[in-house]
């Protein structure tokens, strides 16, 4: 290569996920380490897309997204949290939630601004902020509650932070923030210029009769906010790529002018499908049920296993600590799972800029039963 060539993104690499995953295949374990269910989507939500394909939604798609989806989007935004969302200038369909994310750090983030991520954290968050030029403030949160220090965080808000990143519900720790965490939240926004961005991906995938918080629902912070949530975690697509950013006015006038030059428009025969399979609430409001009973399975089954079961509030993920096992680095720890137990998990300090090891790996629990079952077979014999 050209030694005049400089890498924008030099200390990326292949992502812990795709190891562990090309590790499975490769030793012939199951495959508990990526966030995709390996059970069938909803026949009747195919058959729709079948259907708007064959009905002529084969074209560009609206920039913004189609107004039938857009519109059931806001009614979805209304009946979890009970507020109102402008369908035409505050809603953006986009192609899926890592590319709002993406969209989102590029509206706002120039070069030298300072950007306030809580790890664990999903891998895109950091190193989209460095391609912008954005110094990423790292920080830490510890099992095995994660409990967020906002008078720690406040003291590292200054005249250079620019975006403050959350998760919630968090992958991989599986918390909700609370009311307390939110009003601390507020009063920071509040005294400083941040904005936020807020990825809301598992929304409803909440636990023991927790209700989906978003921030949208805050009308201080959602004046900051862009508030990005996903379909493919909430039907089972993660394939189909397909989410969407809800901002102000203001922010979504930006987040759009970004969106049309990376994607454009998002496949219009799916928007259309969706759409209709939004029609009926119950598919969303009580999905948390859905994942809470898989959650419940798999916990009571490895409860007399020699891990150790972090809780777990939302998302379709819980942690195991392993220290009572190994003292083993937990990067190499997973790996050997893979090649000696046949299970592939992901290593918890791979979330982590610093990969802080607290001997902690992350199970995917959006399985059907038998893999469950697989599951817990495999990780009671070790």
């Amino acid at each position: 290569m050209n030694s005049k060539f400089q890498s924008k993104l030099p200390e990326v690499g292949t992502t812990i996920f795709s190891k562990m995953s090309a590790l499975a295949q490769q030793y012939g374990a199951l495959n508990l380490a990526q966030g995709f269910p390996d059970y069938d989507t909803d026949p009747d939500l195919i058959d729709l897309v079948h259907t708007y394909m064959h009905t002529g939604f084969n074209q560009y798609a609206l920039m913004p997204g189609v107004l039938p989806l857009r519109e059931k989007i806001a009614e979805k935004v209304w009946n979890t949290h009970q507020v109102h969302v402008d369908v035409n200038d505050e809603i953006t369909v986009t192609s899926g939630g890592t590319q709002a994310i993406f969209t989102a750090i590029a509206t706002v983030v120039n070069i030298g601004d300072e950007v306030l991520i809580f790890e664990p954290a999903y891998d895109c968050y950091a190193p989209t902020v460095k391609l912008f030029g954005g110094k990423v403030i790292p920080i830490t949160l510890l099992a095995p509650d994660f409990a967020i220090d906002w008078d720690y965080v406040k003291s590292l808000v200054n005249g250079k932070t620019k975006l403050i990143i959350i998760n919630n519900p968090n992958n991989p720790t599986g918390r909700q923030l609370q009311r307390a965490d939110i009003d601390a939240l507020t009063a920071i926004v509040t005294s400083s210029n941040a904005f936020i961005l807020s990825d809301e991906v598992y929304e409803h995938l909440v636990f023991d009769g927790r209700a989906p918080i978003s921030l949208v629902a805050y009308p201080v912070l959602r004046e900051r906010s862009f508030v990005i949530a996903s379909f493919g975690k909430l039907f089972h697509v993660t394939g189909w790529k397909v989410g969407y950013c809800i901002a102000p006015v203001e922010l979504t006038r930006e987040f759009r002018k970004i969106h049309q030059y990376n994607v454009f428009s998002v496949n219009g025969a799916v928007q259309m499908a969706l759409a209709k399979y939004l029609e009926e609430t119950n598919r969303y409001l009580n999905l948390g049920h859905f994942f809470e009973e898989k959650r419940n399975y798999l916990v009571k089954g490895i409860a007399n296993s020699k891990f150790t079961v972090l809780p777990s509030e939302g998302t379709y993920f819980i942690n195991v600590d392993y220290g009572t096992i190994s003292s083993e680095h937990d990067l190499t720890y997973a790996e050997r799972l893979v090649v000696e137990n046949k299970v592939a998990l992901i290593p918890i300090s791979a979330f982590y800029t610093s990969n802080l090891d607290q001997y902690i790996l992350r199970i995917c629990f959006a399985k059907r039963t038998e893999t469950l079952t697989q599951a817990i077979d495999l990780l009671n014999n070790i």
